[in-house]
């Protein structure tokens, strides 16, 4: 990686965007990199569009402040709308296409839709939706492997949370999948 990666994390409040965007930051760490997590709350919490940026480097981070992301994951169609012209030409965004459908993209930036709510509730529960995503993420950026993933889950689960570390696992090999199929 010759640049800080600068990924832009948003949906609705209650989506597991806060959580995507530490396990990122956690990923990062456990791998011997610099990164940042900046949550963004307020109204969010009560449903609007939650966000939280993250960079990720190979060298020490001077501002945790970026305009263009690299990456956009949006989760729904109001926090695509609200960043998708933020993305620095080149870049991409990875979005929620059971929600989000037929998105209009800037010009320049790629754009992969992932079914993230379908898979997860194929899977028993809507709540690991963030976890798919962040497997089509993992997929995308090859930044970080499944173990790293897997690690810093089961720390991030901890032992009140440990009975949901396969639910999870399944969910982030699910998105990898998704995102696979989807670049053939």
């Amino acid at each position: 990686m010759c640049k800080p990666v600068n990924i832009r994390v948003a949906g609705f409040g209650g989506q597991g965007i806060m959580m995507f965007g530490q396990m990122l930051a956690y990923c990062a760490t456990n791998d011997n990199m610099f990164s940042l997590w900046v949550p963004s709350y307020g109204p969010e919490t009560r449903g609007g569009t939650a966000n939280c940026s993250v960079i990720v480097s190979t060298k020490m981070i001077n501002s945790p402040v970026f305009t263009n992301a690299d990456v956009l994951v949006a989760f729904n169609q109001p926090s695509l709308e609200k960043f998708k012209e933020m993305i620095v030409p080149g870049g991409c965004i990875l979005y929620n296409s059971s929600m989000i459908h037929d998105p209009i993209l800037p010009e320049g930036v790629r754009g992969y839709g992932i079914p993230i709510n379908d898979i997860a509730l194929e899977l028993g529960t809507i709540q690991v939706s963030n976890m798919t995503m962040l497997g089509a993420y993992l997929e995308f950026s090859e930044l970080f492997s499944d173990a790293t993933a897997e690690k810093v889950l089961e720390k991030y689960l901890g032992e009140k949370k440990a009975h949901l570390l396969g639910i999870n696992k399944q969910a982030i090999l699910r998105g990898r999948e998704a995102l696979r199929a989807l670049k053939g």
